[in-house]
């Protein structure tokens, strides 16, 4: 049987999702490369990939994508590593260094600013909008650089928040809109499971390691806690309280206002509905027949 590929996150907020793929025989059928974000999407369109988590935000630029049901990375509030560092009040940045290994938490910063933090730029003038600067994520480099940072992923979960101010990306998301945020999700490439032999199990092989990392959640905290530089138990809020990791109907909800924010201020020039991955294989042969 060819191995399916998988490009995966590097980040601690994708461990439970790949519990079964790391801790189990599970992984023995799969060829599994971890990187970023934003390169996770670009295997899946240069064909690199077979399966990838990606952005939310990049499913809407790669055809040919099936999205796995009832997984992803999302939060109803605060997320804790998706962060606006600075050591100014928001009415005063003119620039910001953008880590951009996620397309989506870019996005989301550029609707804060547009929407909720300064509405009445839309009357003013482009530049009137903070200059988003690429940069490593490097803290101290990025504020050195710019008036602010955004940090994504686990070097946010080490930020000194009595030091700056820091705003939570999802938690102003959540308080300007009350809806949770769609971080990213697994999607496939269709034409990489059309005769193979795992595709009507896909869904439930994803599913299970979900379910059974979040059951090993102490686990997980022991191995990332000093790899990430935080404590045990942050780990386990994190993992359990901050994040949510299922793609449920008020998850949608949120994903479908972020699409259609994104729209209206041409981030995105289409829009096409999620289609989901069948958990069996009659559904998978109706969706190609």
């Amino acid at each position: 049987m060819k191995r399916l590929r998988i490009s995966a996150i590097s980040f601690l907020n994708t461990a439970p999702l790949m519990w079964d793929f790391e801790h189990s025989n599970r992984g023995q059928d799969f060829d599994i490369a971890y990187t970023v974000p934003a390169a996770c999407a670009e295997a899946l369109r240069a064909g690199t990939a077979d399966i990838g988590i990606i952005p939310a935000i990049s499913y809407q630029t790669i055809p040919d994508l099936v999205v796995i049901p009832e997984v992803a990375i999302a939060a109803d509030g605060a997320v804790r590593s998706i962060l606006l560092v600075s050591t100014i009040g928001i009415e005063r940045i003119a620039s910001v260094a953008v880590d951009t290994s996620s397309r989506t938490s870019v996005g989301l910063l550029q609707i804060l600013f547009t929407k909720f933090w300064r509405p009445d730029v839309e009357t003013r003038h482009a530049s009137s909008l903070p200059n988003f600067v690429p940069m490593q994520p490097d803290l101290d480099r990025m504020l050195q650089a710019c008036d602010a940072a955004l940090l994504i992923g686990d070097p946010a979960l080490t930020v000194d928040r009595d030091r700056y101010h820091v705003l939570d990306l999802a938690e102003e998301w959540h308080r300007h809109t009350g809806k949770p945020f769609v971080f990213a999700f697994w999607a496939v490439r269709k034409a990489a499971i059309a005769d193979h032999p795992l595709r009507g199990e896909l869904a439930g092989i994803f599913q299970r390691s979900r379910d059974h990392g979040l059951a090993n959640v102490d686990t997980l905290a022991r191995e990332w806690a000093r790899r990430v530089g935080v404590s045990e138990q942050a780990v386990k809020r994190y993992l359990t309280s901050d994040i949510s990791y299922v793609l449920d109907d008020a998850n949608l909800e949120g994903l479908d206002l972020f699409c259609k924010v994104l729209a209206e201020q041409r981030v995105l020039s289409q829009l096409r509905e999620l289609d989901f991955l069948p958990n069996s294989l009659t559904m998978w042969r109706s969706l190609v027949g």
